[in-house]
């Protein structure tokens, strides 16, 4: 394990827990070992609404996670939670940042890596942008705003698929990012590491290719930047973005603009497992 690594799991565990944090679990325990059996499920909502105040102790407290332990359901219920949020909320400037953690993984060292990922890249983002609100109001004024949140893309058995989002609600822009991670051995998943070789990159490009031009055929109002089309889409990157859906398909991701104008959004191509099957190195993900 690297140094780097073991320190990101020390910064991640030491996050002190406030003080009301343990007046909730207890009321949240309390509460859910009076009620009937066939009752759990309600009192359980009353603990899941709860998490965005107690994300932290499941991670900072072996104590703390031990007592959630004894609440029923709750291992089913804690997989992504909203860590924090920033908000500003101002006549012409507003963000909205959603900050998602990973919980209940045996691998606490991923855990905790990608969780402080997604919260020192959320800080990056609300303090440019307060930034640039605060330069904007040096120079007579301007309209700012910025909005961030996830998606449990997949959430089944064996694969957590988490897409993150941030979009600028004055210009448009907008940057997904994909994590995929293998619940059962407790890993992250990358595209590379699905395939025997590189050979993947060429045939998902022609299936890309082909299914643009079915999709543009079918409907003229799509518009993809083929070479026909004037355009210049040729290749995914090797760690081009993606996902695996719950029926176990790969799904290719492009950005807004990335292989076709902007009003096309964000594009996802679900590629036929018969395509890529020679290339894979096994079906344990791929179906």
């Amino acid at each position: 394990m690297s140094e780097q690594l073991e320190q990101l799991k020390r910064k991640y565990k030491n996050t002190p827990i406030p003080d009301e944090l343990d007046f909730v679990v207890k009321k949240a325990l309390k509460q859910s070992k009076k009620k009937h059996a066939n009752k759990r499920t309600k009192s359980l909502v009353g603990v899941g609404a709860a998490a965005i105040i107690f994300i932290t102790g499941i991670n900072a407290s072996p104590t703390f996670a031990n007592a959630l332990s004894e609440v029923p359901l709750i291992s089913s219920l804690v997989k992504v939670l909203t860590f924090t949020e920033f908000k500003v909320d101002e006549e012409t400037a507003k963000a909205d940042i959603k900050v998602p953690a990973i919980t209940n993984m045996e691998n606490k060292t991923l855990e905790a890596t990608l969780n402080n990922k997604y919260l020192e890249e959320s800080k990056k983002l609300y303090n440019d942008f307060t930034a640039e609100m605060e330069e904007l109001k040096k120079n007579g004024g301007g309209h700012v705003g910025v909005k961030s949140g996830y998606d449990v893309k997949t959430d089944n058995d064996q694969i957590l698929a988490l897409g993150r989002y941030v979009v600028s609600t004055v210009n448009g822009f907008s940057k997904y990012t994909y994590d995929t991670i293998d619940k059962k051995n407790q890993l992250l998943i990358t595209l590379p590491s699905l395939f025997k070789d590189e050979s993947y990159i060429s045939l998902i490009n022609e299936n890309i290719k082909e299914q643009m031009r079915q999709q543009m055929k079918a409907d003229p109002e799509k518009v993809y930047w083929l070479d026909e089309k004037g355009g210049n889409f040729e290749t995914i990157a090797k760690d081009q973005s993606f996902y695996i859906n719950n029926d176990g398909k790969l799904v290719i991701c492009f950005e807004k603009y990335e292989v076709a104008p902007g009003f096309m959004g964000v594009r996802e191509f679900i590629i036929p497992t018969n395509v890529i099957t020679d290339a894979l190195v096994s079906n344990e993900y791929i179906k």
